[in-house]
């Protein structure tokens, strides 16, 4: 079995939870409404089922090589990403003026998700492009934008983010890559970066690394950090490609998973120094390259989505044939196929609620990112900026941690086969694994999600989007189903063990750091988890009321049906959650370092 886009489902997401018609209202974006999501979303559906999810095993059987400096991808990769930026899907979010389509990140995130679920090694070379492209709108100088933006949004060009060396993982205050100022204005950089996702391919004619690095004297730490573009290929004052720059592929890393992504080691300067242009001003660089992070994080969390979607599919096509076993309620005369049996049903069950609560988080996001961006008003800019800074550790982290629950849950339902590489469910499982851990694992998701999100105003964006939980609640209250009132029930609990959580951040951050921060990530998954049930439980509240109009009725039941379960069996976690922060802490620290 292949991919299969779940359209509808992201479209019921973008119409009724994302508010697209209140995104398409926003100057730049009138053109961009329901019907044009819907056309968006089905040729990306087309494309990604048809041409990039057949190379995903492919990929991961025959992935990416390294010889004398050069990598070979997959076969197949190439041709696909001709296609790719021959449909410009590289562009659909980019600005118009340098290329690109200008759509909202509310239809762009859905498009995101369809690649990754496709081949999550394939779509992270536009991911990283995509951070290169934001970097440079926001940090570039025109020569820059000119020179490299509409390249890079067309996808003729990829672009790449150089933080990682051997001695600088998360820590980039010991970032020791050099740049010598030139007289003619440009760098030479000195250096060895790693982990540097697509750092060498063969599927553009140039790659944009976008690298941090020291120039002479510079403070110490983060704050004495610049970025510069070092182009694979110099490129001429005419824009043709010019000679090749001082930066080379020395070898590429042997993963567990996303074999067929090539994970560069770059080497700069080894033969006089790679040439390096400033991006913005000296010493603000980690300012500029936060841009990248930020985008890539939410790219990140949709592709935990996205992976945790691929597992269910094949989960419930094997599901649906494997036969085994009589049904304990006896409403099969001897064995069934195994969906008939209740725990499959759960893990499906808790496969499909994870998945569609993390999306509508994320769409929710999305729109949230729109309005702050474009909205008119200036206050509903303010509050839609707080509201999508906060999302992110939650859509990053939340989902990807979600995405290891999904999958390992995955190869569970294939039973034994699910351990035999050829069923193919062991992939999606060995793929997910990294998502927790690149573009700032959980725990420094977690870390900026109680201290830039909580702490820092005293937990007054937490309590509002509480307050806008609180009247989710009072809906499902009125509502007066069955379904509405337990969704209701459990939500209120996760909402207020989300509260507990928040008052014991914001008054310990100071005053007991590690009080505060040993339960940080239980704090991430209890906020994500009650942010994606709350999504959950507008859904339902959407479900109920388009039920019997004419509608999908066997789409909205299972809407329904799927919020309960999400309230029932996965927001009952909440408490748990929050006494582990509150009650927790002291455990954490109590042994010694010596006694491990």
């Amino acid at each position: 079995m292949s991919y299969t886009a779940p359209v509808k489902d992201m479209l019921f997401a973008i119409e009724h939870l994302a508010d697209i018609a209140q995104v398409a209202q926003m100057p730049g974006f009138e053109e961009a409404g329901l019907d044009t999501a819907a056309a968006v979303l089905e040729e990306c559906a087309r494309f990604n089922e048809g041409v990039v999810a057949p190379l995903n095993v492919p990929g991961d059987q025959n992935p990416s090589s390294w010889k004398d400096g050069a990598v070979s991808t997959t076969p197949g990769f190439r041709q696909a990403y001709a296609q790719f930026t021959e449909g410009g899907w590289q562009g659909l979010q980019h600005p118009t003026d340098f290329g690109g389509q200008g759509l909202p990140k509310t239809i762009g995130a859905a498009c995101v998700e369809m690649l990754n679920s496709a081949n999550l090694s394939f779509a992270l070379c536009p991911l990283l492009t995509d951070g290169a492209i934001e970097a440079l709108l926001t940090a570039g100088s025109d020569e820059l934008k000119s020179t490299y933006l509409e390249k890079l949004v067309s996808g003729e060009w990829t672009g790449t983010m150089n933080l990682t060396e051997p001695q600088a993982g998360s820590d980039l205050a010991l970032v020791r890559t050099r740049a010598d100022a030139q007289p003619d204005g440009t760098y030479k950089l000195f250096g060895t970066k790693i982990f540097i996702t697509y750092g060498e391919h063969d599927m553009a004619d140039n790659i944009v690394h976008l690298v941090l690095a020291r120039v002479a004297g510079a403070p110490e730490g983060v704050k004495g950090i610049s970025l510069f573009v070092v182009p694979k290929f110099l490129v001429n004052e005419d824009g043709s490609l010019g000679a090749r720059n001082d930066v080379h592929c020395v070898s590429i890393e042997h993963k567990l998973g996303i074999k067929a992504s090539p994970t560069a080691v770059l080497q700069f300067g080894d033969q006089g120094g790679a040439v390096g242009y400033l991006v913005g001003e000296e010493n603000r660089g980690l300012e500029y390259m936060f841009i990248m992070m930020n985008a890539a994080r939410y790219a990140v969390g949709v592709q935990g989505i996205a992976i945790a979607e691929r597992a269910y599919q094949k989960a419930v096509a094997y599901a649906r044939e494997r036969v085994q076993s009589r049904p304990v309620d006896g409403s099969v005369r001897g064995s069934a196929t195994i969906i008939h049996h209740p725990d499959v049903r759960r893990m499906l069950m808790t496969m499909r609620a994870l998945t569609e609560g993390c999306r509508a988080m994320a769409l929710v996001a999305a729109a949230a990112y729109d309005a702050a961006h474009h909205h008119p008003d200036e206050s509903v800019r303010r509050d839609n900026a707080a509201f999508y800074e906060f999302m992110v550790p939650l859509v990053k982290g939340y989902s990807t941690e979600m995405s290891l629950e999904v999958t390992s849950l995955g190869v569970q339902v294939h039973g034994g086969m699910g351990f035999i590489e050829e069923t193919g469910a062991a992939q999606y499982y060995r793929d997910a694994r990294i998502l927790p851990i690149y573009e700032g694992t959980t725990a420094i998701q977690a870390n900026d999600l109680v201290g830039r999100k909580t702490a820092r105003d005293g937990g007054a964006t937490a309590r509002a989007i509480a307050a806008q939980i609180e009247k989710t609640e009072a809906q499902l209250a009125a509502s007066g189903s069955e379904a509405a009132r337990a969704t209701a029930a459990r939500l209120t609990a996760a909402r207020q063990a989300f509260l507990d959580v928040v008052e014991f951040i914001a008054g310990s951050a100071k005053a007991d750091p590690n009080a505060a921060y040993a339960g940080s990530v239980p704090y991430l998954m209890l906020a994500g988890n009650l942010v994606a049930g709350w999504q959950l439980a507008r859904a339902l509240l959407v479900a109920e009321k388009l039920s019997g109009q004419g509608q999908d009725d066997a789409f909205l039941q299972a809407k329904i049906a799927t919020a309960r379960f999400y309230a029932e069996h996965i927001l009952v976690r909440a408490p748990g959650l929050r006494d582990e922060v509150v009650h927790g802490a002291a455990s954490v620290m109590a042994l010694a370092p010596e006694a491990f």
